[in-house]
């Protein structure tokens, strides 16, 4: 009987013990993300297992997977890729996922990245008057710069016919997800306002960015959807030197006192950890900080994150919401990458999975 007791003791307090080191976790960062390509159909059942062994016993509990135009829609048919996932597909990472206590959060990339290098992506091949500057035509060999400072198409936010299109694929990969949230990416956006556009012509950048912030943000909130976004438009790049990739050159920035404050900014900075969540975060703002391939600068940026939230006001500290490791590939090549350990050729260990690796073990020490 006594064995039966001090075991019993025993099993009570480990539970306890984990019930604290997690609520601990928890008030750390409330968000441990990731975020990739979903995989093609063939590489689902190993991002299954990925998830389990993997995102599971590190304690990420949000899982953004980049699906764009990979998945067989029934509401629009004609917008869906070839080899794209079916319903089945989705279902297993989905039940993946809810079993390991994820929040999965699909991401349809909307208003720019309508085109990549040479290739114009689904929206506007099947929709070619929905294009911001149709005179652009792409190109057979991709350059930068170009004369038509061109890195990818953007879509017309004033379109009358393009949000139709949009919520319809938006209502259908979110229910086909199960989820609450869903991420509009909206990053890198290069050509927006265009002289040449009927209807945003001599419009203010960041009133149309802002614009269609509101638009997506309301259609969602009608279901009780959040919106996700990256925020690189929200940032100054000349005053702070950030550059146009991860700030905006064009005058986007005053829309970060234009937006809803209740969507989530993903806050990506890939060379210098920048300070920026503060400045999200004294507009009203949630963020994430998100880093990429070099894993001491997502080391600093964890430590950053922590202490924003350890040293702010109590009205400024729930803003600071967690940490997201990026991949920008699709999950087969980083699966590849991470299981076969592979290392860069130029960067050596500043690859995805070593950033993933070693952020994930200094958010397990803690």
């Amino acid at each position: 009987m006594r064995k039966i007791f001090l075991f019993t003791c025993l099993v009570v307090l480990l539970f306890q013990s984990h019930v604290f080191s997690q609520s601990r976790l928890d008030s750390l960062l409330p968000v441990r993300g990731f975020c990739i390509g979903a995989p093609a159909p063939k590489d689902v059942d190993r991002f299954v297992k990925f998830i389990t062994e993997e995102l599971a016993p590190r304690k990420v509990n949000t899982l953004i997977l980049r699906v764009d135009y990979g998945y067989q829609f029934k509401s629009h048919s004609e917008l869906a890729d070839s080899g794209s996932l079916s319903q089945q597909d989705i279902k297993k990472l989905v039940g993946a996922c809810k079993n390991a206590g994820i929040r999965i959060i699909p991401q349809i990339n909307l208003l720019g990245h309508q085109s990549w290098a040479s290739k114009l992506n689904k929206l506007l091949t099947v929709y070619p008057e929905f294009d911001e500057n149709p005179e652009v035509k792409m190109p057979a060999k991709y350059e930068w710069p170009n004369a038509d400072n061109l890195y990818c198409k953007s879509y017309c936010p004033l379109h009358p016919g393009v949000h139709k299109v949009l919520f319809d694929v938006i209502d259908e990969i979110c229910e086909v997800f199960e989820t609450d949230a869903f991420h509009a990416g909206m990053d890198e956006v290069f050509y927006l306002g265009n002289d040449k556009c009927p209807r945003c012509s001599g419009r203010d950048k960041a009133e149309l960015f802002a614009g269609e912030v509101r638009t997506i943000r309301d259609h969602l909130a009608q279901k009780n959807r959040q919106l996700w976004i990256w925020g690189d438009r929200m940032i100054d790049g000349k005053t702070t030197g950030i550059g146009e990739w991860e700030a905006s050159y064009n005058n986007t920035y005053r829309a970060i006192d234009m937006v809803p404050k209740d969507i989530m900014v993903c806050d990506w900075h890939y060379e210098r950890a920048d300070k920026t969540p503060a400045y999200f975060a004294i507009k009203g703002i949630n963020v994430i900080t998100c880093p990429w391939r070099i894993p001491a600068l997502a080391l600093q940026q964890t430590d950053d994150m922590i202490n924003f939230r350890q040293s702010s006001t109590p009205e400024m500290q729930p803003r600071y919401k967690g940490m997201m490791q990026t991949v920008w590939s699709g999950a087969g090549e980083f699966l590849n990458g991470f299981y076969a350990k592979k290392k860069d050729n130029k960067g050596g260990n500043d690859t995805p999975w070593d950033c993933f690796t070693a952020m994930y073990a200094k958010i397990d020490a803690l």
